[in-house]
């Protein structure tokens, strides 16, 4: 059976990974320094060498590689079982070890116990820990990252994956012109993997107009990537198509980017992506208003090649981006309401009225709150002490604005 390309061409040692050099001596320094209570995570996309780099170090000083997969290890008693004695246990042969772990994304919220066990061995640990997440910036990972160093692992360059891609063609004795491999390269998107089953797929069928053929993978786009290339890289030719394979509309895009504009701008560029926001904003009213989805390109525009161009200045400072409070802050707002709008449509039903003069009524409410009016209105508990503490708050109100002069 024939291996295919992406286990056939691995890279066996650190010689042979490409496109990786700043990672590849950060992971050295960790592991010859390698602080005791840390791990080390290894945060980047599919396809960009993440898995590859700990085995080849491993390979390279000749470590004992302890290798095991998050997923399968998803709750507390099965991470002790397996990890807890590789964490202790001196190598077999008195060599050093290395233990890799990984597809962290794979351990869900779901899992009982799995992440704040694993916190705990690495604490414990005696042997390096390399950790391999796809994005590990996601809210459940919070406590593990403070515990570990984080080294962001960029998606490889098109001609990394371009000159690649040739070497295997001459290893494989296969000629493709340039121009195949090129589509191949842009369909990849940065990722290795995806190019070379791409590639075995052109060499198995032997036909290159096969590859014409090829639609734009749905490689979904993490929301963090597309706010790293807006705020950091404003001459990102693809930058108003950014958001295209975020599988998120643009209204809550718009406040991914509210909340992180002020941690990347100051001064005037601040100014200037805040007008392109609230011109986003507007755009964004007009299509509610006008039923006129054209204007959608316009709020894309704004919120894209607008916020981006607020500066000319090319960042290149890792940041971790924050999801939107105004969210949160909506959701709690709708709970608290939906108990004041509960209350007033048992009063609007006692009094035989409508609820819009009920709402406007209902300030009311919290002074006439007796057992009597309870009953009547068949009030819940957590509704009865809505209105209790809206009446304490009118009554200190009250109080206060008697000492006023």
């Amino acid at each position: 059976m024939t291996l295919p390309l992406i286990e056939k061409y691995r890279a066996g040692s650190l010689k042979d990974i490409k496109g990786q050099d700043t990672v590849i001596s950060d992971i050295r320094t960790f592991l010859k320094t390698f602080p005791k209570k840390r791990a080390l995570i290894l945060s980047g996309p599919v396809g960009t060498g993440k898995t590859s780099m700990a085995l080849a170090f491993a390979k390279d000083d000749e470590c004992e590689l302890f290798e095991l997969n998050a997923s399968d290890l998803r709750n507390r008693s099965k991470l002790e079982a397996v990890l807890a004695p590789a964490i202790k246990q001196k190598s077999l042969f008195n060599k050093k070890k290395l233990i890799l772990m990984d597809e962290a994304d794979g351990i869900t919220t779901s899992d009982r116990g799995g992440l704040p066990e694993l916190i705990a061995l690495i604490e414990k640990t005696s042997f390096p820990i390399i950790i391999t997440a796809n994005d590990i910036w996601k809210r459940k990972f919070s406590l593990l990252r403070k515990k570990c160093k984080i080294i962001a692992v960029k998606e490889l360059k098109d001609d990394v994956i371009f000159n690649i891609l040739k070497e295997v063609c001459l290893k494989e004795n296969h000629q493709k012109d340039d121009k195949t491999l090129q589509l191949i390269v842009k369909n990849s998107k940065g990722d290795m993997r995806a190019a070379l089953n791409d590639l075995q797929t052109l060499l198995e069928l032997g036909n290159d107009a096969f590859i014409e053929e090829f639609y734009e993978r749905e490689k979904e786009e993490s929301i963090f990537d597309a706010l790293k290339t807006v705020f950091q890289d404003p001459t990102d030719p693809k930058i108003t198509r950014i958001y295209d394979s975020t599988k998120m509309d643009l209204n809550e895009i718009a406040l991914w980017v509210e909340e992180n504009i002020p941690s990347e701008y100051s001064g005037s560029a601040l100014a200037k992506a805040y007008i392109s926001l609230s011109t986003a904003d507007i755009f964004r009213g007009r299509i509610y208003r006008q039923q006129y989805w054209r204007f959608m390109v316009y709020q894309n525009f704004f919120l894209s090649a607008g916020i981006s161009c607020a500066t000319k200045l090319k960042y290149k400072k890792f940041r971790q981006y924050k999801r939107p409070s105004r969210i949160l802050k909506i959701w709690l707002a709708n709970q608290k309401n939906a108990k004041k709008k509960s209350i007033v449509a048992k009063y609007a039903k006692a009094c035989h009225m409508s609820k819009k003069k009920a709402m406007k009524n209902s300030f009311l409410l919290p002074l006439i709150i007796n057992k009597e009016t309870e009953d009547k209105l068949n009030l819940e508990e957590r509704e009865r002490d809505y209105l209790l503490d809206k009446r304490g708050a009118i009554i200190i109100a009250s109080q206060l604005n008697k000492f006023r002069i």
